[in-house]
């Protein structure tokens, strides 16, 4: 799956960076490098969706319709 997501990240007063995904909530991350921030962020968004999707269709029927649905 592609997608975009906004990472805000900040200086961690201990060192190292956070950021933080608006559009996801819970979705977080931390590193010593923006990039690893960024990285483990994107690990995280990744878990959170999969997460909901797979308990979303475990309650469905199995004569549920499923489609792709693309934004952008």
């Amino acid at each position: 799956m592609k997608a975009e997501f906004t990472a805000v990240i900040e200086a961690a007063s201990e060192g190292g960076y956070w950021a933080i995904c608006p559009e996801i909530p819970g979705a977080n991350g931390q590193g010593e490098t923006i990039g690893e921030a960024k990285n483990n962020l994107r690990q995280a968004i990744e878990l959170i969706l999969e997460d909901r999707r797979d308990d979303i269709l475990r309650g469905l029927p199995e004569d549920a319709i499923q489609e792709k649905v693309i934004i952008g």
